[in-house]
Order: C-alpha cells, then structure tokens, then sequence
C-alpha cells in the first residue's frame, strides 16, 4: 500500500553530520504520523524521533535531543532527520516508518509501515 524508502545513510566521522530522507509513495501523505527508528546489531529497534499528523507536534528519545530534528515536507511527501553531533553509539540501521493518524508515535506499534532502511555508521 504505502512505501518508504530511506536515503542519506553514510560513514561519518564522530561529531559530523548527516541528514536522512524518506520518501513515501502515499497520496494522503499529511494523514500519517511519521518516525524514525534505529538498530544496531544484536539491538532491538529503538524509537528516535516523530512527528505527529494533526499538528506536527516532534517528540525525540532522550539521547538525541538537542542533536536530531525530524522534519517534513508534506507537499514532495518526503520525511527528514538532520543529525548533527554523530556519536559512535548512534550507529544502527535507520527505519522510516508510518502511522495512519496515529498519536502516539514513540510507540512502535503505532506503526503500520516501514522502510528497508539506511545504514548510518559514526567512527570514533
């Protein structure tokens, strides 16, 4: 039905940079609430930002506040993450995922539709 592809993932130095994007195929794009999630090997997948489709309310995990924003652009369908300040512990696989009018997006199971993911590894 909806599908995302995530784009952007890279090797980067600890303190860099990097901005992911998601594309969705969707045409009621504004109607879904969209996240970002990650996981490292041997991890489970762990929430890291949302932003809401009511409002576009943006919720983050603890560890990247200040850090990550989770931004998107309703009218090319596309969701960002801009990552500044890299540290080795943010190195995972990326997921794009989306949430037909849900609200409770740090909740994985509000989730309905998932990318394949982008890899993001931060060197020491």
């Amino acid at each position: 039905q909806m599908q995302l592809e995530e784009s952007g993932g890279a090797l980067v130095q600890g303190g860099g940079s990097l901005r992911l994007s998601c594309a969705a195929s969707g045409r009621a794009f504004s109607d879904y609430t969209m996240g970002w999630f990650r996981q490292a090997p041997g991890k489970g997948r762990e929430f890291v930002a949302t932003i809401r489709w009511v409002d576009d309310n943006t919720y983050y995990t603890y560890s990247v506040r200040g850090r990550f924003t989770i931004s998107r652009d309703n009218a090319k369908n596309i969701l960002n993450l801009q990552m500044n300040s890299l540290k080795p512990e943010d190195t995972a696989v990326y997921y794009c995922a989306a949430g037909y009018q849900r609200l409770n997006g740090a909740e994985i199971s509000e989730y309905d539709y998932w990318g394949q993911g982008t890899q993001v590894t931060v060197s020491s």
